[in-house]
């Protein structure tokens, strides 16, 4: 991938955005759009232990969730004891998560990314110590290695509405590739990089990434893309988008940013369509990247993720900055500032990839957290 990024997921139905629209709109700071913050909420998110049998020293890239009883998370373990690890896939059952068996599944390297269409086609791609890709898929009863495309390097699996995708290059260029009944098919790809996809329909997809001209979501109907600029300033890029209505929109990603405070942090950037332009939304965070944007249950935004979150604190007549909210959830009107729990031994996330449990309020929460030692270990947290 061109730029790593701290960015990406997704909801329902939507048309292509007028062409009218397709012009780079950069709103002023007065006109865009302003998010009081909300009264505080009465649930929390909580730490949930990965099973005793991982090894140490692991880590989780991306979740998926098919209901309250089902959900799969990947990533790779024993990184740098066992140098360079394995791939690690783990699941839950309702009650608990359990490290599952991948017989036969021999190659070191890791895990990092997973979609399902149902409980007998859960897909997770790789990579291996090479560069070489991996194409995993579990039917139910066993994880198998599957044929991945030929010549693409592989970097996410994106599933939604019945239809699995792929992201990836070929020959140092972007490729997008979609399951057409038991063979992966070539897709055009929009100008620019696409870092994330918000899959509604085969003739209905959405992409977030960025161009030379700043971050861009391009829109699939099926036939060609269509793009806009979300924000035109220089090194900004958008990984996430959730799309909700015709005239609601959102992605997710960073900020352009030269110069600032000391380590120069880049800030978050969230933006939003109303059928007409984008227009950034303001955040109760300064700095950050924005790791995921996911759906609620009634289809609308949910969940904003937030990974090294800052913000200044001006009180006592000094400005300092002080941690931000790691989780952001958004009620239709406003944002309810959440932080990730502490956990024993550990530090903070570097990773906080969310994942929606269908039908429900509950959402997942994986990634990696530091620890003292100056290694890393395996985090899981749960809302709901």
């Amino acid at each position: 991938m061109a730029r790593r990024l701290l960015v990406a997921a997704l909801a329902v139905a939507i048309t292509l955005i007028p062409s009218a629209a397709a012009q780079t709109h950069i709103p002023s700071a007065s006109a865009r759009a302003h998010v009081p913050p909300a009264v505080a909420h009465t649930q929390s998110w909580q730490h949930v232990p990965v099973p005793a049998e991982v090894r140490p020293q692991a880590g989780l890239n991306e979740a998926v969730a098919l209901g309250p009883d089902q959900a799969w998370a990947v990533g790779a373990e024993a990184v740098g004891r066992e140098a360079p690890g394995f791939p690690m896939v783990l699941r839950w059952d309702g009650t608990a998560w359990q490290r599952q068996s991948l017989t036969g599944i021999g190659w070191q390297g890791e895990l990092l990314s997973i979609g399902a269409t149902s409980p007998t086609e859960v897909w997770a791609v790789g990579r291996d110590t090479a560069g070489g890709s991996h194409l995993l898929r579990f039917d139910g009863t066993a994880w198998t290695e599957d044929l991945p495309p030929s010549d693409v390097v592989l970097t996410k699996v994106v599933t939604g509405g019945g239809e699995t995708w792929l992201i990836g290059s070929r020959g140092g260029a972007q490729a997008l590739l979609r399951r057409d009944g038991n063979n992966w098919r070539d897709v055009p790809v929009p100008p620019g990089s696409v870092y994330g996809l918000h899959v509604l329909a085969a003739d209905d997809v959405w992409a977030a990434g960025e161009t030379g001209s700043g971050a861009a979501v391009s829109h699939w109907d099926g036939q060609a893309w269509q793009q806009t600029i979300v924000d035109g300033a220089p090194r900004s890029a958008v990984g996430s988008v959730v799309a909700v209505s015709p005239t609601e929109v959102w992605a997710g990603g960073t900020a352009g940013f030269i110069g600032g405070p000391p380590g120069r942090p880049i800030p978050p950037l969230l933006v939003r369509w109303d059928g007409q332009t984008w227009s950034r939304v303001s955040m109760p965070t300064d700095f950050g990247g924005i790791n995921s944007l996911t759906p609620g249950p009634s289809g609308g935004l949910g969940w904003v993720s937030v990974t090294r979150s800052l913000k200044w604190d001006t009180s006592g007549g000094t400005s300092k900055l002080v941690p931000g909210p790691d989780f952001l959830a958004w009620n239709g009107q406003s944002f309810t500032e959440h932080s990730e729990p502490a956990v024993p031994g550990e530090g903070d996330s570097s990773l906080l990839r969310l994942a929606p449990v269908p039908g429900t309020e509950s959402v997942w929460s994986v990634g990696r957290a530091t620890v003292p030692d100056g290694t890393f270990a395996p985090r899981i947290l749960r809302f709901g």
